[in-house]
Parts: C-alpha cells; structure tokens; sequence
C-alpha cells in the first residue's frame, strides 16, 4: 500500500515517540522496596540504576535529615513509603529499645513499638517487612511482631526464657528472616541453635538440635542473619553461630552440616553469601575467609572446602561482602576495611588497596559501584571491576550532634536515594543522575 509523504512523517514521528517513551522508561530501573537486613535477597545488591557515576566535591546533594532515632547501629527497612528501624529512645519516664516507624514523604515518626530493654550502644538488628507486619529482635532476645499500620504488639517471644537460646557477649544482633509462613531466628546454643516460628501467631513450628561441629569458638548464637539457599532439591537456612558455619533444612529444622574452621571465639558477625550450591564466608579475630561447595548425599547435604584464605589474605570484621557475577567484594583486615576484590570460585585476589576511610567498612553494591560506608563516616563511591580499582569519589558526612560510637549502620538505597544512619541521626541523600544534572 502507498502512503503518502505525510503518512511516513505521521509514522515516523509516532515511531520516534515510542522509543523515547521506553528510553525513558528504562533509563532508570524502578525503585524497589528495601524491606528488610541488605535488601530484598539479602544479599547487598540494590538493582536501581541511573546513579550518579561519581559525586560532586562534598557528596551528593542533602536532600533532608531527622533525629530522634536514638543509640543504635540498625539500619533501615523501606516499604510502601515508610522506613522501620530500631532504636533506644525515651518513653514516658524511662529509656527503652523500639522498633520506630516514619513516613517518608512528611518524616514525622507514626509510632514507637517497645521491644525490650536498652543496651550499651543500642540494637543491631534491621526490622523485616512482610504483609502488613513488622519483625524485629532485641538485643536481649525479645522476638516481637508489630502491626505495621498501628505499631500494635501481634506477639512476642523471648530466644533465652521460651526457646533455651544462648546470648552472645554483645548480646542479639541478627535481623529475623520471613519464609513463606515461618518466622526464622536463632535462639543459639545446641538446643535450639534455630527455631522457626509461625510467623502470624509466634508458635514454635520446629527448633534444630545441633551436634558439636568442632573445638572453635562458643555454643552461642553469632552477630549474623539467615539467608536460604537449595541443594539437590534440600531448601535450607544457613547461619553463622559462633560456634561455626550451619545449614538445616526448611521443612523441619534438621541438621545438615557444619562448618566449624571458619569460626573465632569473640564474634562472627558478617553474614555469609550463597550462591547455587557455593557458599562464601569470612570472619575477623584473625581468622579468614572460605569457600564451601554443598553436595547432596541423599537425604542429607555434603560441605567441602573448595579453599580456605588465611586472615592475611581476606578477612572481614562485620561490614559484610557482596557477590556481583564471579567476584566478590568487601573491606578486608580486623578493624579496617580496605577494598578488595577477589574471584569466588578460586579465592584468587584481583585486587586490594588502602582504604580511604578509617576503621571498619560496610559494602552496598548499586548500578555498577560499590558503595563503602567508613566507620569515621568517610563514604567512598568504587567503580565494582574485577581488573582494576578504581576509587570515583569520596566525601565525609557533616557531624551532627547525637553520632555517638561508631558509624556502623549499613547503607540503603531506594529510589534514588541514599540512606545514611548514624545512631540518632538519619541523612538521605539525593544519588540520581537526572538531579543533578537539573542543578546544575
């Protein structure tokens, strides 16, 4: 069929439209909910693109801050245009632990859920969103579910006085992890080293027995959060105890394997990283990092040491790791966090340098850069490329009154967004190249 000059102009201004209209669209992923400890899998990895691929001299612009959070090193939940996080702040006459609610778009706080009793520097623990309803752990063991609309108490559990869990030195930092109708935490000790509870009412569904692993470190629960992974069709949790590396299986808490070379006897905190049948784990004091590769043996699951790195070579005190395609990333050595990359399935180093920040370092990873959070509050923004570091930009946050301790609390990035906690104080920083190309 003939069309005529102004028919082709029709359709190809039509046809230029529509490629516009998906530029658009896909020139920015959209923005995820954040609702629970490192993000939606678990895993530091935020899938947000159009970032800012370095930072103007002082960092990103301030778009707002608030306080009042109170001591603590949680980070923050993110759903449905609220943020959740915990704290140790005034009620009434006294001081207590919460689990506090915000609205993002007015930052005025909706409630304050009391948990239980305040601790030193506060909680550790990241509340978990799932349907309507918030989870969070104390550090001296209380499990609580919240109503998320009315910060109403659903239930509450205690890890020592109902399921016989063992507390750590530094007391319960773990963030709960929500498994289709199950509640996962980890009481620790042999007798309940995990327990998985029902997720609406708080009734126990199962805890996991555990046989001694090894002569290193303590019968106690460690500083680390669950992740799931499946093997030969076995679905499991798997956890860092202080007493090792664990994995049990889902459907009724039995115990598959352990791994106690991996453990220090002071504190395992970082949480491991799965990926297929592999799994990569570190821990500070001296210790290491390695690699184990789950096999099933029947009705059961077979770790074996792919390799193990020595402390000198990878350790990680608790800013955690991430995995992005082949390698992995993290800040390296007790008390520090200098950036290093290595291979995951061979443990080779791609490369290590002196980090720009002092102290530990926390990692996120998003849109092509790892994002590394010091403990001085130095952030450092690191192209994430296996074949060379590439350090982009850097800037420290202003000091606020009420950054007491240790600038700890992991980042968070939604929608653009770049959420930075320290104790009572909250920064959120605008990271998205369309702004700050409109500023300048």
């Amino acid at each position: 069929m003939l069309r005529t000059s102004r028919e082709y102009q029709s359709v190809t201004v039509f046809a230029l439209a529509l490629c516009l209209i998906g530029f658009s669209y896909n020139s920015t992923a959209r923005a995820v909910d954040w609702p629970q400890w490192r993000g939606p899998n678990r895993d530091g990895v935020c899938t947000e693109t159009g970032l800012l691929r370095s930072w103007p001299e002082g960092g990103p612009k301030l778009l707002w801050e608030l306080t009042g959070l109170g001591k603590g090193y949680s980070s923050l939940a993110i759903v449905d245009g609220r943020f959740y996080t915990m704290g140790d702040i005034r009620l009434g006459s006294e001081k207590v632990q919460c689990v506090l609610a915000y609205d993002l778009s007015t930052r005025r706080r909706l409630w304050a859920a009391e948990v239980g009793p305040t601790h030193g520097d506060g909680p550790r623990c990241t509340p978990t969103v799932d349907d309507g309803l918030i989870y969070a752990v104390g550090t001296a063991g209380d499990v609580v579910c919240i109503d998320a609309d009315t910060g109403k108490v659903r239930w509450r559990k205690n890890l020592q006085a109902d399921l016989g869990g063992k507390n750590p030195n530094w007391k319960y930092s773990e963030s709960p992890l929500v498994d289709g109708d199950k509640l996962l935490c980890t009481p620790g000790g042999r007798n309940a080293v995990i327990a998985a509870l029902n997720k609406k009412t708080g009734e126990l569904i199962w805890k996991s027995s555990m046989p001694d692993i090894g002569r290193k470190g303590k019968d106690e629960a460690g500083y680390s959060s669950i992740v799931v992974t499946k093997t030969g069709g076995i679905r499991q949790y798997v956890q860092l105890t202080n007493k090792g590396l664990i994995g049990v299986a889902a459907k009724d808490g039995r115990f598959l394997w352990g791994y106690n070379k991996i453990a220090n006897r002071t504190a395992n905190i970082s949480t491991a990283v799965v990926h297929g049948d592999y799994i990569f784990c570190s821990t500070a004091y001296g210790t290491g990092s390695a690699l184990l590769k789950l096999t099933a043996a029947g009705n059961s699951i077979e770790a074996k040491e792919v390799y193990f790195l020595g402390a000198r070579t990878f350790q990680n005190h608790h800013g955690g790791f991430v995995r992005i395609g082949d390698y992995i990333y993290g800040g390296h050595d007790h008390g520090k966090g200098k950036p290093t990359c290595l291979e995951m399935k061979t443990g080779k180093i791609m490369w290590q340098e002196s980090q720009p920040g002092g102290g530990s370092s926390a990692v996120l990873y998003a849109d092509g850069h790892l994002y590394f959070r010091y403990q001085d509050n130095v952030l450092a923004l690191i192209e994430a490329n296996p074949h060379r570091y590439n350090l982009k930009s850097t800037f420290k946050l202003p000091k606020r009154q009420g950054m007491s301790d240790a600038a700890w609390a992991h980042l968070v990035i939604v929608d653009g967004r770049l959420y930075v906690r320290h104790a009572d104080v909250l920064m959120v920083y605008d990271i998205r190249v369309k702004h700050a190309h409109a500023d300048q």
